[in-house]
Order: C-alpha cells, then structure tokens, then sequence
C-alpha cells in the first residue's frame, strides 16, 4: 500500500528492514538445489526499493536442471512482512496467496505469474516463501502516484481508456473464479457483515499499543451500519487489492495481475468500488498540489458499465460500497502513519482526524447520505 506525497516533497521513505542479500542468495541456492535434486545456481539478486510494508519480493535469475536439461528463469520469492518492524496488518496468510493465484489460473484466463515452488517452514529464510516466475512489463507507480508522472500519465487518453478497460473487464473474470473452500468457510452466511467485522478488529488491532481512537473512522462503521443494503449481492471471489498499480502491463495490456494478499468471499462491488475509490485519492492529491493528475480515469459510470458489460451482472448499492472502501483505506493509511511515527519519519498530527491524511474527503461522504461528494455519481 502507497503513502500519497506531493512532488514539491518527493516520495515517502518509509523504514523496511534490511536483509543480508548474500546470507539470502547462499540460503536460497542451497534450498533450490535440493528442491531439484541437482545443483542449481542463482545469479543476480536483488530487492526492490518499494517492498517493506505488505510483504517483500526478491526478484533473481536461476539456473537448475530438469529432466537432464538446463532450466534458466527470472523468479519472485514472495516473502511474509517482518512483523518485528511494527507491521501494517496483523497477520499475512501466504498458503493462502498461493493457493487463490493456482486456482485462478486453473479456471481462467486471468495472467498470474506461473507458480513454482512454496515452503511452508522457516527453517530456510526465518519465514515461510514461494516462488514464482517473473514477468516483464511495467507498472503504474504508486510511489509517488502515476497521477503525477510518468507513462500512464503521459499516454493518450484513447489508450488509458483501453488500460482502464482492461482492468475492469480482469476484474469480471476474477469474479467467476470458484472461491476456495476455506474462504467460503470463513465468509459465513452474510459475507459483507464479515468483512465489516474483519476492518472493526483491524481498527482495533491498529491501536491497541496507544489506544488512540480516530472519530473519522468510528464515524465510517456508524455510517455503514445505517445505510447497510437490504441485498448485498451475490458472494464471488475478490481479488482484495483490485487497482492498476497491482498489475504488471505490455503496453496496455494486462500480462500479470498481482498481490492477492486481501483476497476473499464478498460481494463483488466490494472490489469495483476499490478500485474506484484508490483512484480518487491519487487524484486528490495531485489537485490538492495544483497538478492535472488523471481526472477522467476510473469513474463510477464508466467502470461500473463496462464491468457490468463484462460480467452480465448487475452493480448494486454502489455508495454504499465507495464508503467501505474508504473505510478500509482509513484504517491502512492511519496504521502506516502510526508506523511512521514510530520510526521518527512523521511528527504525531495535530488531531485524531489527521492520522487520516484524506479525512476531509472521507467526511464529504459520510455527509448527506454520501450525495455531497458529487463525483459519487458521476
């Protein structure tokens, strides 16, 4: 997840632990020649600037052999958050991750990276991992956000139109994947009111140390309980973190949609109005320091027609959803920002709200049925 900055102030550099690359390269050679049953090699290896907060990704070049030939590819060994380094989320499910990313690509044509290999103990790296191919491409940047710059921002608008559509029309075919048994079993009988009572125990999580409570965000669950939809619609299987920035593209194109680390069972607006609602923050943000940013990107009207092209079903309680959405985004961004404090990156604001940095948005839709932020309804 991305912490928002203006470019006058450059990104956010947020505290990750650093791991002993050649400790790892050596750890990983000997476990990969053992996992083939003949001598394999690692080359370059390296770890990305933006890992730290929801999980870490080594990217590397291997070599081993199979079936007496040489097997040479570029990998991600995804690795669990260090939960010494005061952790965003309570807890990481990595089995999980692997097992939703097989069954997607077993039941469509969604790109997810090919899977390899998981480990289940720590006895290899102090924590579970598994390991996937790596793909090639380019990715919306969310640090600083590709309202701001960069090659989405300076695309034509008939082929940001064509990734936006795209996205969308991914997400459609997410939403038919048949979900696994244990998230069926954990969703229950009233999915929604699992995942509302999921983010209230996050929200506790999130300030147990300090115990500092936001009104923002306690108003957010009061509103939500008020206006709870009569028909929440049919549970399907939601991608969790649906937004461009999780997905890796040729040109346009979606070739591997990626980070399935809040996956579930619930309703499927709760994955468009994410996607939605992640792109009005960046654009806040930009026209907040007097930038164009990319206003025409991800509306309500065009993401919910085009998905509902795409999927044959129809979109309900749409506000409802851009609300909880909201919500969620609250908790994360008031978490990271206590994480900030504590590592001496941010000064403790000058009230509650503030642990919010889009409260005053947030507020707009809590006002007046949600109406009062008119792009809602565009």
């Amino acid at each position: 997840m991305a912490v928002a900055d203006g470019p006058e102030r450059g990104t956010k550099t947020m505290t990750t632990t650093i791991t002993d690359l050649a400790d790892l390269r050596r750890r990983l050679t000997g476990w990969l020649t053992a996992v083939t049953g003949g001598q394999a090699d690692i080359g370059d290896l390296r770890r990305p600037a933006e890992n730290g907060l929801s999980s870490v990704s080594l990217l590397l070049d291997a070599s081993w052999m199979r079936d007496g030939q040489p097997v040479r590819r570029g990998l991600v060994v995804r690795i669990p958050p260090d939960t010494s380094a005061y952790p965003v989320f309570p807890s990481y499910d990595l089995r999980r991750q692997y097992d939703v990313i097989a069954s997607v690509a077993q039941h469509t044509d969604v790109p997810v990276p090919a899977l390899h290999w998981i480990e289940e103990s720590s006895d290899v790296l102090g924590s579970p991992f598994f390991v996937m191919d790596r793909i090639d491409g380019r990715i919306p940047s969310d640090n600083p956000p590709y309202v701001f710059g960069g090659w989405l921002l300076e695309a034509a608008p008939a082929d940001q139109r064509a990734l936006q559509d795209a996205v969308v029309r991914t997400l459609a075919d997410i939403h038919r994947v048949p979900p696994l048994q244990d998230l069926i079993t954990e969703a229950g009988d009233d999915p929604l009111r699992t995942l509302v009572d999921a983010q209230r125990s996050y929200y506790a999580w999130s300030h147990r140390d300090e115990g500092l409570r936001i009104p923002v965000i306690e108003d957010t669950f009061d509103w939500l309980e008020q206006h709870w939809p009569d028909d929440p619609g049919d549970p399907v299987l939601c991608w969790g973190d649906a937004r461009p920035g999780n997905v890796i593209f040729d040109g346009f194109r979606p070739v591997a949609v990626l980070d399935w680390e809040m996956c579930c069972v619930g309703p499927r607006e709760v994955d468009l109005a994410w996607m939605v609602f992640l792109h009005r923050f960046f654009q806040d943000v930009a026209e907040i320091f007097e930038t164009p940013g990319i206003p025409h990107l991800f509306r309500v009207s065009d993401v919910v027609g085009t998905y509902e092209a795409a999927s044959g079903a129809t979109v309900k309680n749409f506000d409802f959803y851009l609300v909880y959405a909201a919500l969620r985004h609250a908790i994360v961004m008031s978490r990271i920002k206590r994480r900030m404090i504590h590592f001496g990156e941010d000064p403790v604001p000058p009230t509650p709200d503030d642990y919010v940095m889009f409260h005053p948005l947030l507020r707009a839709m809590l006002d007046d049925g949600a109406r009062s932020a008119g792009w809602m309804h565009e």
